[in-house]
């Protein structure tokens, strides 16, 4: 199973961060794609996710924030699911030198999400 984080907005209208993995062999559906890669030292200030999506990290370190001071770092090879498109928001900086290489692969929130949280 691969690492990821779930960004979604909670019943208090803040960010939150869940920790967990997405499943292996899982045919998701999907209603888009795209690619961007952002140069080193890059940051993005608060801001929600524009649609729910997979973020498959393919170079780069990134440290991300939501509004209530909770923070988790997004490795190369890690996915971030983001659903946060509504509430207080995130931010993220990059750490280390090496650009942010990514791949977002939008999807209807309506349909079954491939995230396992953490247990305990």
């Amino acid at each position: 199973m691969l690492k990821a984080y779930k960004l979604y907005t909670g019943e208090d209208g803040h960010s939150h961060i869940k920790t967990g993995t997405v499943n292996e062999g899982i045919l998701n559906q999907a209603s888009g794609i795209r690619f961007q890669e952002s140069p080193p030292h890059s940051f993005y200030h608060w801001h929600n996710a524009p649609t729910c999506q997979y973020v498959i990290n393919l170079l780069g370190t990134l440290e991300f924030e939501t509004f209530p001071g909770e923070t988790f770092t997004l490795n190369p090879g890690e996915i971030l699911v983001a659903m946060d498109t509504t509430g207080t928001a995130h931010r993220w900086k990059m750490k280390g030198e090496d650009p942010w290489r990514r791949v977002y692969i939008a999807f209807d929130e309506s349909l079954p999400v491939n995230f396992v949280e953490d247990k305990g």
